[in-house]
């Protein structure tokens, strides 16, 4: 039956699942926009807006754990699908929230929903399904690369459009453009879909997640992308509001975020043909003590736009890169045919993260008056995580034969 089974086209899985997460990814990454014009238009504190965003993360992390399983078992398509009209939904719903429960609802559990069936576990899973492991990596890393060009892409869209037609209205035409998400789901519908695409499934579900967590390096790469999620999520909400709060002009700030997308093309691309070459734990490593090192460095030098420039740029290059060699060592280890529903795991543990970074910015600002703490914290986790990739042990998985395969 595997070989049999037919596989979509790699330039088709490319180019559609590229177009899917550049509008997923790019609307989400221009959120930190909202902040001040929202809350200073409904009085409200930033730890409410920030408390909504963090709800989204956690919850995109939690639902992504079902949204893989669903992809896994009965293809992605009709999980992209619904993903999109959650994401409309959820917007718009945003626009027009008037308490604080209503924006955690619309912001949080709705596009939160949205994001996990329509982002990276999903798109990565076709990937793994229809692309050979010899250029796996690689193509993850174009897959990532495409979400980086759409922050690159939609932040300064989405500074525009607020600009242009008020904060609320920017929703709702945000919703009208995640819609687009629905036909090129179309170009992901894999064909003879038989729960793996044609990959034999040796494993059950509950042994598929046995397996994985009672794995030493499993363990390692769910705490590590905790720590990502943790640094890039707080940078991305709250670094326009700490610009403006030290002095500086708004389109600093959107062009900050611009920069970010930008340099993240190259930095996720380069990670996935490294993924290639050499071990993906030492580019974790590398990445995580490099952040660390450019958020510190960034801290100590005197604050301008030229600064603020220069750490986005550098950070860029380190910003979503941890995506691809995560999820290819996962493939690397495990196999394909779980592949959403482990990626959906080790992605919720990063959103653990993004949910106390987000959180934890507004609540200590609030109380404190500041992000200080925030970025000493993002600076040690950083560390942290560099440590703890390199035990991680990237070699396929040898699994003792099942009583009815013997």
């Amino acid at each position: 039956m595997s070989h049999s089974a037919k596989k979509l086209s790699m330039n088709q899985v490319l180019l559609c699942g590229a177009a899917i997460v550049t509008i997923s990814m790019g609307i989400r990454h221009g959120f930190g926009l909202w902040l001040q014009p929202m809350t200073q238009s409904l009085d409200w504190s930033r730890e409410t807006f920030a408390f909504a965003l963090a709800i989204q993360n956690l919850t995109w992390g939690f639902s992504g754990i079902f949204a893989g399983m669903l992809a896994d078992r009965f293809g992605a398509f009709r999980v992209i699908v619904g993903g999109a009209l959650l994401y409309a939904l959820g917007l718009v719903g945003m626009a027009y929230a008037t308490t604080a429960q209503l924006l955690s609802l619309s912001a949080g559990v709705l596009i939160g929903m949205a994001q996990a069936g329509t982002t990276y576990a999903i798109i990565y899973g076709v990937i793994g399904r229809n692309i050979s492991a010899s250029k796996r990596s690689w193509a993850m890393g174009v897959a990532a690369a495409a979400g980086s060009f759409g922050q690159f892409l939609m932040v300064p869209t989405e500074g525009f459009l607020i600009d242009s037609l008020g904060w609320q209205q920017a929703l709702v035409a945000l919703a009208l453009a995640a819609l687009l998400i629905m036909p090129l789901a179309w170009g992901l519908r894999e064909p003879d879909f038989r729960g793996g695409a044609g990959h034999f499934r040796e494993q059950s579900i509950m042994q598929a997640l046995r397996e994985a967590f009672h794995y030493r390096s499993f363990q390692l790469l769910m705490a590590g992308y905790f720590v990502c999620g943790f640094q890039v999520v707080f940078i991305g909400v709250h670094m326009p509001s700490y610009l403006k709060d030290m002095g500086l002009a708004s389109n600093v700030a959107s062009t900050s975020l611009a920069l970010i997308g930008l340099f993240n093309v190259f930095g996720t691309y380069a990670a996935g043909v490294l993924g290639q070459r050499i071990q993906k734990k030492n580019i974790l490593a590398f990445i995580y003590l490099a952040r660390a090192v450019v958020i510190s460095v960034f801290l100590l030098v005197p604050l301008s736009p030229i600064s603020v420039y220069v750490f986005s740029a550098v950070m860029g290059m380190l910003w979503l890169s941890t995506v691809p060699p995560t999820n290819a060592t996962v493939a690397q280890i495990f196999g394909v045919a779980h592949l959403s529903m482990l990626g959906g795991f080790v992605f919720f543990s990063h959103q653990i993260g993004s949910f106390l970074g987000v959180w934890l910015g507004g609540y200590l600002f609030d109380r404190t008056g500041s992000y200080d703490i925030v970025w000493y914290i993002a600076i040690a986790l950083g560390v942290l995580a560099a440590l703890v990739n390199l035990p991680i042990k990237e070699a396929t998985i040898v699994r003792s034969p099942l009583p009815q395969q013997a």
